[in-house]
Parts: C-alpha cells; sequence; structure tokens
C-alpha cells in the first residue's frame, strides 16, 4: 500500500525489474537500459512488454547515450523519435533533459521535445544537477511546463543534497514535483523526507541476481577492457521497495 500522500518512483533496468516494483508497492516506474551510464532509452520490445505487463504507470528515459546532456542535431532526431516510439508502446511519461554548453537549460530543443511529448507526463532528469545555476533552471523548467525535476541537490546523494532539495522544493512552491533521487534506499527515506518536505521519491531497490550459467569463461569480457561481471545482475527486488515505503509510512 502507498504512504499516505507520497509518490514511489522505482527506476527499472529491466522488464523483470519493472515486475518487481509493482510488487513491491512502487506507483510508477522509470524504464531505463545502460543503468551504469546513468540510464539510457531501451528498446522499443522492452517499453512494450513492461506497458503489456504493468498496471502502474510507465515512463520511459529518452536519452541516446550517457555523459553530458548537449547534444548534436543528429542526436535531437534520435529523443524526438524515441519519444514518439515511447508514445506508440504506451508510455504514460517521458523522462528527459537537455543543457547548453555553459550549463544552461537549453529552452528551444526542451520545447521541441515538450512538443513531441504532449499529452504525456515530463520529468526533467538529472541534468538538472549539472546546471550553473539551480535556481533559474528551477524556473526555467518550470516555464518549460514539466511535471517534476529529479534531482540529487547537486550532491553525489540526495541523502547529502538535502540542503539544496529542501532550497528547492521551497522555491517551487508547489507549481512543480521536487523529487529527490540517488542513493535513497529504506535506511535513509525518511531522513530525506523529513529534510527536504519532498512527497516523491525515487530509487532503484535492487539486489544481485546470480547467473544460470554454469559453463564460464572468465578469460573474456564483453565489454573489452572495461570489466563488468558478466554472471551477476542488479534487479530490483519487490521486498526492497515495499520495506523502503514501509520505513516511510512510519
Amino acid at each position: 500500500m502507498m504512504a499516505e500522500g507520497f509518490q514511489f518512483e522505482v527506476c527499472a533496468n529491466s522488464v523483470e525489474s519493472a515486475i518487481e516494483a509493482q510488487k513491491g508497492g512502487a506507483c510508477r516506474v522509470e524504464l531505463c537500459a545502460g543503468i551504469p551510464e546513468g540510464g539510457t532509452t531501451p528498446s522499443f520490445g522492452e517499453i512494450a512488454i513492461a506497458r503489456k505487463l504493468l498496471a502502474i504507470r510507465l515512463h520511459v528515459i529518452i536519452r541516446p547515450r550517457g555523459g553530458d546532456f548537449l547534444y548534436s542535431p543528429v542526436e535531437q532526431e534520435i529523443m524526438l523519435e524515441d519519444i514518439r516510439n515511447a508514445r506508440r508502446a504506451g508510455a504514460d511519461g517521458v523522462v528527459f533533459g537537455c543543457l547548453t554548453a555553459e550549463g544552461e537549460v537549453d529552452l528551444p530543443l526542451m520545447k521541441k521535445l515538450m512538443e513531441a511529448a504532449q499529452g504525456m507526463s515530463v520529468t526533467f532528469h538529472r541534468a538538472f544537477d549539472m546546471c550553473r545555476d539551480a535556481s533559474q533552471a528551477l524556473e526555467d523548467i518550470i516555464a518549460l511546463g514539466c511535471d517534476r525535476i529529479l534531482t540529487s541537490g547537486g550532491m553525489r546523494t540526495a541523502e547529502e543534497g538535502i540542503p539544496r532539495l529542501k532550497v528547492l522544493q521551497e522555491q517551487a512552491a508547489e507549481r512543480i514535483t521536487i523529487m529527490p533521487g540517488c542513493g535513497i534506499r529504506a535506511a535513509n527515506i525518511a531522513k530525506i523526507a523529513q529534510g527536504t518536505g519532498c512527497r516523491e521519491f525515487h530509487f532503484s531497490a535492487r539486489s544481485p541476481i546470480e547467473s544460470r550459467m554454469i559453463f564460464r569463461n572468465p578469460s573474456v569480457s564483453m565489454g573489452g577492457t572495461v570489466h563488468i561481471d558478466e554472471y551477476t545482475q542488479e534487479r530490483t527486488d519487490a521486498a526492497k521497495v515495499a520495506e523502503t515505503i514501509r520505513l516511510l509510512e512510519g
């Protein structure tokens, strides 16, 4: 059961994670690929199957690559097409953010993306944390008509960002939702809620899942020189989701 007055969004790195998020009591998932890069756009198939299997709201990140949030003309076209595809697949919302080279909100590009996303919920993601002036960026994003901002308060984690998150929440003055995210878990969600006054929270609640492979070749890495444990998957855990929600209820 959702805590009274709060909403919980789970960052899901797969359809399986999205299903676990729903089981645990999340009201919404943000579906992403490329979690080690901070989240990239999932495939059309992933979105479509998630929509088929979920009863809760489905938001999709629109981010063509990892790295910064300054996008080339080709990448901009990709983002527009990905928004159209998310709509076709039945997503309820999209999640994106674009900056200029000077660290300001890219208003012309954002307006194009907002037009493409018309009728869908829009979250400005953690590109916000890379802005030069958070206060001005907040006003720009409100003027664009976005529904919420996902932010760690410009710090490494939302817990470290509590002071800035509180300031942003006060400045927002219910004109837009400030949604803390990054490093939120059962042990600190109540502290973050109390310290910021925020009512929506974004977390992943993942646990490692051991591969079922019997034969393994330790000499080969699919990432080449970048080593990733290919025999362990990180998946959202319904029990962790439920526990995080329960501890905020208390």
